[in-house]
């Protein structure tokens, strides 16, 4: 009897053995974590926008300071970004496109306070698309920022910040569109038109009410 209660204990202990080695190489073998691509606005304290880049305009009466954004972690193989701010709020059936900025090229990582308020302050290379605001002066010129200027007594609005990491140089170039297109359109060629070109996307959200 002890016998065997010996050779089942040695057989039980094997097996034990087995298995802890095969968790090891399991865990030796599993590909390492890829870091998130993110976007974020040093100067959207707590995901809300102060006095200083709100509209100037339509009853508002802010600065319509383009936010400062800084984004880390790209996707290999990025050959330019995109950025579009879209209000989902707004009372229009379709929302109200704030910003869109083009052809952003890889190697930038952030846009400074006020970078596109002028077009001549954006990066080289890159251009601001057509948003709600076109022709309308609110902004000092089309493809320039855009700041929130909800009606009043709506509940808080959100602002959606998306950065577009894309493995063409030119997004317009690469789904067939002009650049003059609407905002929506080049929000349809990132988001499905030009395909698998598409390579990362980082977003936040930040809010505005009066």
């Amino acid at each position: 009897m002890n016998k065997e209660l010996l050779a089942a204990a040695v057989a039980l202990a094997a097996a034990a053995s087995s298995l802890s080695g095969c968790n090891n190489t399991a865990l030796a073998q599993s590909p390492p974590t890829t870091p998130v691509f993110t976007l974020s606005s040093p100067d959207l304290t707590g995901n809300s926008f102060t006095t200083k880049f709100i509209l100037n305009g339509f009853g508002c009466t802010g600065q319509n300071v383009s936010p400062a954004l800084v984004w880390s972690n790209v996707p290999a193989g990025t050959k330019s970004f995109a950025l579009q701010v879209h209000d989902p709020d707004a009372p229009t059936g379709a929302g109200f496109w704030h910003w869109g900025l083009y052809d952003i090229p890889p190697g930038v990582t952030s846009l400074a306070q006020g970078a596109a308020n002028n077009a001549s302050t954006l990066p080289a290379g890159s251009y601001g698309g057509n948003t709600d605001f076109f022709d309308t002066g609110a902004t000092g010129g089309n493809g320039l920022y855009g700041g929130p200027c909800p009606p009043a007594g709506d509940p808080p609005h959100r602002y959606n910040f998306t950065l577009y990491a894309l493995s063409v140089d030119h997004v317009d170039v690469a789904a067939g569109i002009p650049r003059s297109g609407t905002a929506g359109l080049f929000s349809f060629a990132l988001n499905k038109g030009i395909g698998t070109a598409l390579i990362g996307k980082a977003t936040f959200t930040a809010t505005y009410g009066r």
